[in-house]
């Protein structure tokens, strides 16, 4: 994502399952795929765990904290409170 996402920007964490094709090591927990949040921050860039975690070149990509409303992942949490992710910038997609 060239540009990156500024703090307040509405975001969505991607849908994809790429673990269902082979061998792969995720950052990104499975509850959260699909669903809507904001960005709080950008922390910096770091190398790509994902390639690290098999020892292969790993890019460097942003990561950003994101905020979820805890009741929009769970119907039975409390409405006020959010969850706080730290995600990297290749697994979010702007939403409208």
């Amino acid at each position: 994502m060239s540009g990156g996402f500024d703090a307040g920007a509405p975001v969505r964490v991607r849908d994809a399952w790429p673990e269902r094709f082979g061998t792969v090591h995720q950052r990104t927990p499975h509850y959260l795929r699909g669903r809507e949040g904001r960005v709080l921050r950008r922390l910096g860039a770091f190398p790509n765990p994902e390639g690290l975690a098999f020892g292969a070149p790993a890019p460097v990509v942003p990561l950003y904290h994101v905020a979820f409303a805890a009741s929009a992942l769970w119907p039975d949490a409390a409405g006020d409170g959010d969850l706080l992710v730290e995600i990297y910038e290749h697994w979010l997609e702007s939403t409208p």
